[in-house]
């Protein structure tokens, strides 16, 4: 795609007296670990394709604070999360889209306490809903008919009860959408979570995202669906494991639709 990305910051948004409709949280993963990365351009791209007027933080944005305050750490989590909330006040921030559903529940569901109180979507719910208003059409394309299982990123399942807007993104693009055993309510952690991702783990029979990796290759699927860069990473350690990256890929659901529509 020859066409240039559009990724306008808040600061020249603010210089020239425009509010964006949406703040695109880019979140650690999305700025700076390669493969997170090409996540955060499909969904740019995406963006730019439905004509949503967004912006980004840039050098402003910092970490939520999610790995602190997991890891135990809430001194820490709350300097964090206190200088983003007064960077987004400051712009007077309403609506936040993100990537990452550790970034999604931070903001959402523990910003408010510190004074942050902001409308938060993860951008399987921000895509569905550009679906839903005609912004964004989604057609299957290469991945017609395709076996796909979704993993469910336990902040986005259960710790916020969203499962069907990624399914229901998966069924446009017209896959044959095969679920694990456990799924959505019953999901297993792929065992990146509560800054674990950041650590080796600790001395066991088997590593919980070889285990839910396994669970995965069960259902004889050519692509893993995620929709959180932590899961994404776990999941294509799990399938280089077991030796089948040849034939089967990991891919963030925003890729997919960004991929089916050539972009």
């Amino acid at each position: 795609m020859s066409e240039t990305l559009r990724v306008p910051t808040m600061a020249q948004m603010m210089a020239e007296g425009k509010t964006p409709e949406v703040l695109f949280w880019v979140g650690c993963a999305g700025s700076f670990d390669d493969r997170a990365k090409k996540i955060t351009k499909a969904f740019v791209k995406l963006l730019n394709k439905a004509e949503v007027d967004f912006a980004v933080l840039g050098t402003e944005e910092s970490c939520t604070g999610d790995p602190a305050k997991r890891a135990g750490n809430e001194f820490l989590f709350q300097m964090q999360a206190m200088t983003n909330i007064e960077v987004m006040n400051a712009y007077e921030i309403k609506k936040v889209v993100t990537t990452c559903p550790h970034c999604f529940n931070t903001i959402k569901n523990e910003y408010p306490g510190l004074g942050g109180n902001y409308e938060v979507m993860h951008h399987t719910q921000f895509l569905k809903s550009l679906l839903n208003e005609g912004r964004l059409t989604v057609a299957g394309g290469t991945y017609k008919g395709k076996k796909i299982t979704f993993h469910d990123p336990c902040y986005l399942g259960r710790a916020n009860g969203i499962y069907e807007a990624p399914r229901e993104l998966l069924q446009k693009l017209e896959v044959e959408l095969v679920e694990m055993k456990r799924c959505k309510s019953r999901g297993l952690c792929c065992g990146a979570g509560g800054a674990q991702m950041f650590k080796e783990p600790e001395p066991g029979t088997k590593d919980i995202n070889i285990e839910r990796t396994e669970e995965a290759l069960e259902t004889k699927p050519e692509i893993i669906a995620a929709g959180c860069p932590f899961c994404n990473t776990m999941m294509t350690d799990g399938v280089k494991n077991a030796e089948k990256e040849d034939s089967v890929q990991v891919m963030d659901v925003a890729e997919m639709i960004a991929n089916a529509q050539d972009l």
